[in-house]
């Protein structure tokens, strides 16, 4: 498998910055993007002469912060025009983010936002919840509609807003949950994901939106899904906040790693939502170190994915944050953490080659010699 360090650094430089996806924003974006491109972010004058540690610092860092407010501004922008078409066709939508952009672990400058279109005038609900049993607050009268007729419905009309009001943009229909535009006048591409709300058992006791259920359409099928985002999101970004941070910087470092080897000709089929999954139960007290050791988050990312690389039982015993299923629901899942798992002991050892030249590596204990070297280590900013 190649692995050029130069070419990764340069691949890290241009998705950070958008340069890599140019073509699928508006033309008036992109003299900001050019003039961003030449600008140095704090990492890349870091470790100046040790190129692999620079990269694994750079790959855990945040995209900067005006590439994100205009992701969200243009999809919130998308959600207006929206709510005004569906409106004429009598269709009452309210709008929710999902994904890596809110949850800040996305890994592009130029980064597709998930815009949840959610049809108000349809809910299904548990009939074993409080709310539910206590009777009267689900007292409409009951409609003949379903879930994947509306859905299909939302769709249909979504599609055609969409492409009447913005006949510049591509307006891509081709897949099974999304609704993909870009181009045209838009700053940023945008998924947008019909959906309706299902109150759950845990929602009716609760009643906050974090345990609230979105229900999806697949239109391949057809068939409907049943989504927790926002408790996906609270229970990482708790975690997160427990670890000073480190959690989203080990879920972006394994992003990165991932894009890049894709782009050598690995592949990794491994989701972004997995990925988070998955370092969600790695050990936040070393993760937590990282706010003073860097390398020690790469550490024990590393460490982590060796564990599931040679446990697979225990890997797959593992559950998405919300509970609602196994993280490695397929095999490919696990081949795609494997592979990943195999770039990032590369990228370990040698970054413990830059910081420890004369590094006695013993037969057989590579990667814990390589991990004990880099795990004090303090790299200056």
């Amino acid at each position: 498998m190649a692995r050029n360090i130069g070419n990764r650094l340069t691949q890290l430089a241009r998705r950070r910055k958008g340069m890599d996806r140019l073509t699928q924003i508006a033309q008036d974006s992109q003299p900001e993007i050019l003039t961003k491109s030449f600008q140095s972010e704090a990492w890349q004058d870091r470790a100046r002469n040790q190129s692999y540690t620079r990269y694994a610092l750079g790959a855990m860092q945040e995209v900067g912060p005006d590439y994100t407010r205009i992701s969200i501004e243009t999809a919130e922008r998308v959600g207006a025009q929206l709510k005004t078409g569906l409106a004429n066709v009598g269709i009452a939508a309210d709008f929710r983010l999902q994904g890596s952009v809110p949850l800040n672990v996305h890994i592009r400058g130029v980064s597709d936002v998930d815009l949840l279109t959610i049809d108000q005038g349809f809910l299904t609900y548990s009939t074993t919840g409080v709310l539910s049993q206590a009777g009267g607050h689900y007292s409409g009268i009951p409609t003949p509609k379903t879930s994947i007729g509306t859905l299909t419905t939302l769709r249909t009309e979504a599609e055609k807003i969409l492409k009447g009001k913005y006949p510049a943009a591509t307006v891509d229909t081709s897949g099974g949950k999304a609704i993909s535009i870009s181009g045209g006048s838009l700053a940023r591409p945008v998924d947008v994901v019909p959906s309706h709300w299902h109150d759950s058992h845990a929602y009716q006791i609760s009643r906050q939106e974090h345990d609230r259920t979105v229900t999806i359409l697949n239109k391949k099928v057809p068939e409907t899904i049943d989504n927790l985002p926002f408790l996906h999101i609270k229970r990482v970004q708790e975690r997160c906040d427990s670890t000073f941070g480190s959690l989203r910087k080990a879920i972006r470092l394994c992003k990165n790693v991932k894009a890049d080897a894709i782009e050598e000709g690995t592949s990794i089929e491994f989701p972004s939502f997995d990925i988070a999954a998955t370092m969600y139960h790695a050990d936040m007290e070393a993760l937590k170190m990282g706010f003073f050791y860097e390398l020690r988050i790469l550490g024990e990312v590393q460490r982590f994915l060796d564990i599931l690389y040679h446990n697979e039982t225990y890997a797959k015993s593992l559950r998405v944050p919300d509970g609602s299923r196994i993280i490695f629901d397929t095999q490919v899942k696990y081949d795609g953490m494997k592979r990943l798992s195999a770039e990032i002991d590369d990228l370990m050892k040698e970054v413990a080659k830059e910081q420890t030249p004369l590094l006695y590596i013993p037969e057989g204990h590579a990667l814990q010699t390589s991990r004990d070297s880099i795990w004090s280590l303090r790299i200056p900013n």
